[in-house]
């Protein structure tokens, strides 16, 4: 089952699928092409001598009669951003020095596959409107981030495998799509050279981007990264796989976005959690690679684990375009030919756990908010959703505001009126066409004479610099900068809520006038208190669609029958008068694929800035951490006592909990742990002021999360989050049992772990949706959450819950925190912990308030052996050090 096959004046060796199959009994043209990655990957693993067994192997085979089992995967390399990636190699710094002291060999270490840190996460919209705003937003970039900074290069010259591309080169899936990923990965081993599938885990949600460039991957925490880089196998559970057949043509006037959250807004309601998604089918073979990766980019909102389309000729198409070498497009096209990973037009589709329709042809002009990704509505539908929800109560999904106030104009703010619009997020700016669209939009309203009012504040942060080059060629660039919509960096910006301040005027209006104002954005997350601490009604669609509102100045306009505003002769302006055919896109589209452009974009003498190569860094093994940093704090996970019975620690602790906060549905990692700015009246904002920090040096919280002071004050405190022990409250505060006071959640978390109690989190559906932050599950372990207890979970956050040592707890089927009629007040008790852990037994729990008893039982949401193991040693940092203090030869000799 191992063969040969010759590629660019060499042989190269592969484990060969379809000889595999054979030898099984099976037909390899069966198998889902994401079951065929994972099958190579168990396959030419066991060649190589890792601990994968012929019954691991034969499970997979026969997948869907094995849901959930575990499979020891070896992933061929980990991508991360800067937010989640500092906070990973501060913990292997870290980990060095914890062998170092327990006398083992520090030099142990280091990463031994290669890992790619993007650093994309930190820039901050603080200038904007004029030519000069790249290069000021980069400078204070460097300013804020100087510590960070020089601690990451300090990592490169410290650990063997990390590559880094630094500040100002793009956003890390557009750079993976258009540089970083082989497709087909080759390595040179004793016996020969081998082949095989470019396999990615990456620290952020959104990895799965790379799955329209036929590369199988995911995002992960960055406590599944740092195991796997260190060499770990990666033990995921045998997924169930949705075919998801497209059929049909995105028709104008919808664009590619469109279809995006047409799709988003289906696979969530069929229910796609946890599974992996393969799309196939007559439209998904005519999309481009960026079209794919548009869609592939949103599957965590629709609760995916991937959404993969496999190698074929559009693969091969988007290789050449951005540059990749003649030798590498031949190795892509013979390995996959060769290995059954290549789709040819037309074949029969494989068989699927079950089988989901779309019609493209569906899609429409759309948007989705004004909270979740996955709430998509037709534009002609916005404006009277708005006007809506204006006056309904918080709890029934609405702003809870007086609706007799003015409404907006293009002269005054009020409910309605968008404050800022920002073409940004590499969802949308890693596809040349609806890009632009954008542009002819700007030019056609310019050449009316319409431009947006004066407080809309308007960004351009695309995902690669390849992106404002086709944009000047064709013209669009200047359009768009005359609307206002001037390049401010290169990097995650307001979809990730670094958006920023706002325009003074506008920022003053919404303060007193309790306004209910809204953000257009061209990403992919809109969730509460992420986009800016001012906007409560934040809106995603296509960068064409941000154009517009920025143009109408407010979110509840009719396009259908209202202007966007005047032209410059006074006559009205509307939709229709600026709104760009298929074909004036289409004529532009060969700009974008311009010969040379990639080439010249990454560049590797253009890899790295001059403020870069300037930074003073240290050097050596281990890192000299500064006690008096407030960025860089050696983190405390690593100082436990090594070898603890850490299950026998949980079962004890839960004898007696308390419920820290309780939570409805859907409340995503965002409000768990927020990214964007740190106000200084909060539990964080007040522990940096102590410390001497001035409000204006705060920066982000993604750019503290190597401070675990400050992010452990963090968690849970989210301006926007509605904890029901306060009902009618937002922010990070619950009320303390049995005092019933109201304090910050990190004081009544204090409380009960001097009290003795154990502090334990009720939810409801989709607990932890949202960004695979894993500062979510770390600072919920560092608060002493001992249980979360939902009706059920998102994938990676529950996986960072168990890494954590934190227990999730899924309620029975039918049941829920509220249905049971728990309050929150009263006192928890857990029993048959170990066994519930290690058997799947059900554990029961007794809540207990004077008189009032409820008993119920739960289910530990620890599903494969591998995840036993690591609650039973205390999660992940635990399980690490215990490796490498007790076993490096073996661990050593163990990896492959």
């Amino acid at each position: 089952m191992i063969q040969s096959f010759p590629c660019c004046g060499r042989t190269l060796r592969y484990a060969d699928l379809s000889a595999a199959a054979h030898a099984a009994g099976r037909d390899i043209r069966d198998y889902p092409y994401v079951i065929r990655v994972l099958l190579e990957n168990l396959l030419r693993h066991r060649a190589w001598g890792a601990a994968v067994t012929a019954e691991e192997i034969g499970r997979l085979w026969a997948w869907r009669e094995h849901p959930g089992a575990d499979l020891p995967l070896h992933v061929a390399r980990v991508i991360m951003p800067d937010s989640s990636g500092l906070p990973v190699l501060q913990d292997l710094a870290a980990l060095r020095d914890a062998v170092a002291q327990a006398g083992g060999d520090a030099a142990r270490v280091d990463t031994r596959i290669p890992v790619d840190l993007i650093v994309d996460h930190s820039l901050q919209v603080d200038y904007w409107g004029d030519t000069g705003a790249v290069q000021r937003n980069l400078r204070r970039e460097f300013e804020r981030n100087d510590e960070r900074y020089r601690f990451l290069k300090w990592a490169q010259q410290a650990f063997k495998g990390l590559r880094v591309i630094t500040p100002g080169i793009g956003i890390i899936h557009q750079v993976n799509l258009e540089y970083l990923a082989p497709v087909v990965a080759r390595q040179s081993r004793p016996d020969a050279e081998w082949a095989y599938p470019d396999f990615v885990i990456g620290g952020d949600s959104h990895t799965p981007m790379i799955n329209a460039l036929g590369v199988l991957g995911w995002g992960v925490g960055g406590i599944d990264a740092e195991a796997a880089l260190l060499g770990h196998a990666y033990t995921f559970p045998i997924p169930e796989v949705v075919g998801v057949r497209l059929h049909g043509a995105i028709t104008a006037p919808a664009l590619t976005t469109d279809a995006a959250l047409l799709i988003t807004q289906r696979l969530r309601g069929e229910g796609v959690v946890g599974c992996m998604v393969e799309f196939f089918g007559p439209a998904a073979e005519t999309l481009s690679v960026p079209e794919r990766a548009t869609i592939a980019n949103m599957a965590p909102e629709y609760g995916a684990t991937c959404g993969f389309f496999p190698i074929d000729e559009r693969t091969l198409d988007y290789a050449r375009m951005t540059g990749r070498d003649a030798e590498q497009l031949a190795l892509i096209e013979a390995y996959a030919r060769s290995n059954s990973l290549w789709r040819a037009a037309g074949e029969t589709a494989p068989a699927y756990s079950r089988v989901i329709e779309i019609d493209l042809s569906a899609a429409r002009p759309s948007m989705a908010g004004p909270r979740r990704p996955q709430d998509r509505m037709d534009v002609a539908e916005v404006a009277a959703d708005f006007r809506r929800r204006l006056t309904m109560s918080l709890p029934d999904g609405g702003f809870g505001v007086d609706g007799t106030a003015r409404p907006p104009s293009r002269e005054v703010l009020g409910h309605g009126s968008v404050a800022l619009a920002a073409i940004t997020s590499c969802t949308n700016t890693s596809n040349p066409s609806v890009m632009l669209a954008a542009g002819l939009v700007a030019q056609k309203a310019l050449a009316r004479g319409l431009t947006p009012p004066a407080w809309v504040k308007r960004s351009l942060a695309p995902g690669s610099r390849a992106v404002t080059r086709y944009l000047e060629s064709a013209g669009l660039l200047q359009a768009l900068q005359a609307q206002g919509f001037h390049v401010i960096g290169y990097g995650c910006t307001t979809c990730g809520g670094k958006s920023g301040p706002l325009d003074t005027a506008a920022a003053d209006a919404i303060t007193q006038g309790g306004l209910v104002a809204a953000a257009v954005l061209s990403g992919n997350r809109n969730f509460e208190g992420r986009i800016h601490k001012l906007l409560r009604a934040n809106y995603i669609g296509s960068p064409a669609m941000v154009v517009l509102y920025a143009l109408a100045g407010r979110i509840d306009l009719d396009f259908e029958h209202e202007p966007l505003g005047p032209g410059a002769d006074g006559a009205p302006v509307y939709l229709r008068d600026v709104w760009p055919s298929q074909e004036e896109i289409a004529a532009l589209l060969p700009l974008a694929a311009a010969p040379g452009l990639f080439a010249d974009v990454y560049d590797p003498a253009s890899l790295d800035s001059t403020i870069w190569r300037d930074l003073k860094a240290p050097s050596g093994l281990r890192f000299p951490w500064d006690p008096q940093s407030q960025y860089l704090v050696e983190p405390p996970f690593f100082k436990t006592e090594p070898g603890r019975d850490a299950l026998a620690d949980l079962e004890a602790s839960l004898t007696r909990g308390r419920v820290l906060a309780a939570f409805g549905d859907s409340l995503t990692t965002d409000h768990i742990s927020p990214s964007g700015e740190i106000p200084a009246d909060t539990p964080a904002g007040m522990y940096l002021i102590g410390n001497g920090v001035a409000p204006r040096d705060f920066n982000t919280y993604v750019a503290r999360r190597c401070n675990h002071h400050v992010m452990t004050r963090a968690t849970f405190a989210n301006i926007r989050i509605k904890n029901a022990l306060v009902p009618g409250v937002e922010g990070g505060v619950t009320c303390h049992f049995p005092s019933g006071q109201r304090m910050a959640v990190v004081d009544a978390a204090e409380a009960y772990r001097a009290a003795g109690d154990a502090s334990v989190i009720l939810g409801g559906k989709d607990y932890g949706m949202g960004s695979s932050r894993d500062w979510a599950a770390k600072g919920s372990a560092l608060l002493g959450v001992r249980a979360v207890i939902a009706e059920s979970f998102e994938r990676i956050h529950r996986a960072n819950l168990v890494g954590m040592g934190v227990l999730p707890l899924a309620f029975a089927p039918g049941e829920g925190w509220r249905q049971l009629g728990l309050t929150g007040a009263e006192t928890l008790r857990f029993g048959n912990v170990a066994n519930g852990v290690l058997k799947g037994e059900p554990i029961d729990v007794v809540a207990e308030d004077g008189a009032r008893r409820i008993r119920f039982l739960v289910h530990a949401q620890v599903l494969t052996r591998a995840e036993r193991k690591l609650m039973a040693e205390g999660g992940i940092p635990a399980s690490v050090l215990n490796g490498f203090l007790n076993d490096t030869e073996a661990a050593d000799a163990a990896h492959c």
